[in-house]
Parts: C-alpha cells; sequence; structure tokens
C-alpha cells in the first residue's frame, strides 16, 4: 500500500518527487546565502508553509544542485533566525512562523548599530502621532474602557516587566484599531514586533515605567475627550521620551565601548 505524506496542503506517494522546479537550481559554488534567499522567498510566496517538511538533505541538494555542506549552513543560518527547524531524527520544518519568534535576536541585531533604535522611534513618532488623531475621532466607548484596563495593568505592574510589557502593547494595539484604518493597522502590526527590542531597552530605565503610565494616562485622557489635538500632543510628547531614553542608553553603550575596547 502507498503511504501518502502532505506537503504545502496536498498529498502526494511517498515515492514521488517534488519538482525540482519548486525549490530552483544553482550552480554548485552557490554559497549559503543565495540558497536561504531562495528558501525565504519560497516562503514569502507561500509556497512553504508554516509546518513543512522540507525533503531530506541530499534530495534538497540534488534538487537546487547544491553542495550539501552549503546548504547545510544555510538552513543554520535560517534555524538561528528561527524560519527553520531542525529536528534531531527527522528532518527541517518552516516554523510557526509566529512574529515573537521571528524578532526574538532583534535586540542583537539592533545592537550592532543603535542608531536602528533611533531611526524606528522617529517612525513611530511620525506614525503613531497621526493614528491616535484619528482614533480620537472614531474610538468606541468600549476601547476606551479597554485602554483604561492597559493603563491600570501597567502601572500595577511596574515592577514585573513582563505584565508592562503586555499592558503597554496592547494600549498601542487598541489605539491602533481604534483609528478603524487597515494600512495603518499592518503598519502599526510590524513596527509592534521591531519595538519589542527598543522597549525592553526603554523599561529598563530607572522611573521610565512611571512616566510611560503617566503619559498613557494623558493619552486616554485626551482620547476619552474626543480630542484629535490634544491626543496628537500627547502622543508626542510620551514619543519624545521613548526617543530621548534611546539616545542615552545609545551614549551610554558608546562610553562603556570606548573604557574597554
Amino acid at each position: 500500500m502507498l503511504k501518502l505524506v502532505k506537503w504545502s496542503g496536498q498529498f502526494m506517494d511517498e515515492q514521488q518527487t517534488i519538482p525540482t522546479m519548486t525549490f530552483g537550481t544553482f550552480k554548485r559554488s552557490a554559497i549559503a546565502e543565495e540558497i536561504s534567499a531562495r528558501l525565504l522567498s519560497l516562503i514569502q510566496e507561500r509556497r512553504l508553509r508554516p509546518g513543512d517538511k522540507l525533503p531530506p538533505e541530499r534530495e534538497l541538494a540534488a534538487m537546487m544542485q547544491v553542495s550539501r555542506p552549503s546548504l547545510r549552513e544555510a538552513l543554520r543560518a535560517l534555524s538561528i533566525m528561527n524560519v527553520i527547524e531542525i529536528r534531531q531524527g527527522s528532518g527541517a520544518y518552516v516554523t510557526s512562523l509566529e512574529p515573537s519568534l521571528l524578532v526574538e535576536h532583534l535586540d542583537f541585531v539592533f545592537s550592532l548599530d543603535t542608531s536602528t533604535f533611533l531611526e524606528l522611534a522617529e517612525a513611530r513618532k511620525i506614525i503613531e502621532v497621526g493614528i491616535v488623531a484619528l482614533a480620537a475621532e472614531r474610538i468606541t466607548d468600549e476601547q476606551i474602557a479597554e485602554l483604561e484596563a492597559c493603563v491600570a495593568k501597567a502601572a500595577e505592574s511596574v515592577d514585573d516587566y513582563q505584565a508592562f510589557l503586555e499592558a503597554d502593547l496592547k494600549l498601542h494595539e487598541v489605539i491602533t484599531e481604534a483609528a478603524q484604518n487597515p494600512i495603518l493597522s499592518r503598519v502599526m502590526a510590524s513596527i509592534s514586533k521591531l519595538s519589542l527590542a527598543s522597549r525592553a531597552r526603554t523599561t529598563s530605565i530607572p522611573g521610565i515605567r512611571e512616566e510611560t503610565v503617566e503619559d498613557h494616562r494623558a493619552i486616554v485622557a485626551a482620547l476619552k475627550a474626543r480630542d484629535p489635538e490634544a491626543a496628537r500632543q500627547a502622543m508626542f510628547r510620551h514619543l519624545e521620551k521613548v526617543g530621548r531614553g534611546l539616545e542615552e542608553t545609545a551614549s551610554s553603550e558608546e562610553s562603556e565601548t570606548r573604557k574597554y575596547p
């Protein structure tokens, strides 16, 4: 009896070969970066999906016409990025691709160039100030209640980083939802995941969590008053503090680097 296996939502018999064109081919001298880029492209095109198992290493190398060491290096790189999971004795699988997995190493990536944090803060200041003004015009009473609950939770959690972070992220998420603009929601979903690394830095600054709670109270009060300009100003002041905190952190790290070359 033929055993059926699932590949990207389709069933095929176990002896069937996955088409070479699925993965593309390379010259034998292809470097691991090219192989990684090709696999990432297949994931972006949804031709490889979360949970899919890749063909065995020997077969995949033959399909792509690359050396096994180069393929192995590419898979290791994707594994570090949490895009591929290598299971001992089972093979390589596409991970769940959950955003929280994919941003796990961003703090390290950003730490190689602290200006990236500052650029992110700058982007937030431009986008979120506009979002909160829209939200002031469109927010519902239920969403205001949610925001007030977020502020209350953050105030109770200034000594609990994880709980404080959850309340912070939820508040900004509800404000974005209140703006009722799907495009802005997509943009903010990406920025929110990226900002996890920068938030880890700013929330470690003494007194910053208490200041953030007060900033959030001012933002929520302006939203409750349905005052776009007051909401805009409150959000701008809050994000200005975030930017200054990141600048101070970057300066401090630079001083430490000079001290211990």
